[in-house]
């Protein structure tokens, strides 16, 4: 079992832009072959932030919604907020807040032998490593730069990241695939 964070992120380094939309990522359209698909299949638990749970609710799950559909995933999803959020009817979701490190040892009893996916943003990626319990990062970086946004991941990491893999995928994108180090002094 593995803590990763898996998403993808504009050439400049943002997961959203300045309006928090994605509308520069599905310019793109599903990538075939890809490895999302096999990646959820080893997915456990899920840590979300709370502007990304926000944005699938306004998306696809509010009255307002003109593409609704039903909540992509199977398996139980923690999103940590500070806020009241609306809740998302047959969604096994879990709204907490505060220090990840209980969240992820409930986490990681409900996922069993399998990850926890850490699917947005980079500031609770960024939480995870600094309490050290991120394991590795998954990038699908994308041919675009957005100039502004959600950073990708706004903290800074040494000692650095080891690259395990490049592939690219279509004509506008490289999954990089990392494993994170710590320094002894960095663990909590």
């Amino acid at each position: 079992m593995a803590t990763i964070f898996y998403t993808a992120t504009s050439l400049d380094g943002y997961i959203a832009d300045q309006n928090n939309a994605l509308d520069w990522l599905f310019q793109f359209g599903e990538l075939e072959p890809n490895t999302f698909d096999d990646f959820l299949a080893g997915v456990g638990a899920i840590a979300m932030g709370s502007t990304t749970y926000q944005w699938l609710y306004d998306h696809d799950f509010s009255a307002e919604s003109d593409n609704s559909q039903p909540w992509p995933y199977p398996v139980p999803a923690w999103v940590f907020t500070s806020r009241p959020l609306p809740l998302i009817a047959d969604a096994d979701v879990r709204f907490v807040e505060g220090d990840v490190r209980p969240v992820n040892r409930d986490m990681a009893i409900a996922a069993g032998e399998k990850h926890l996916w850490i699917v947005g943003g980079g500031d609770l990626a960024g939480q995870f490593y600094d309490a050290g319990l991120l394991d590795e990062m998954v990038l699908q970086v994308a041919s675009v730069t957005l100039g502004g946004g959600a950073p990708l991941f706004p903290r800074r990491v040494d000692p650095p990241l080891q690259l395990l893999s490049a592939n690219t995928y279509g004509a506008n994108f490289v999954e990089l695939h990392y494993s994170v180090s710590y320094a002894f002094s960095d663990q909590p």
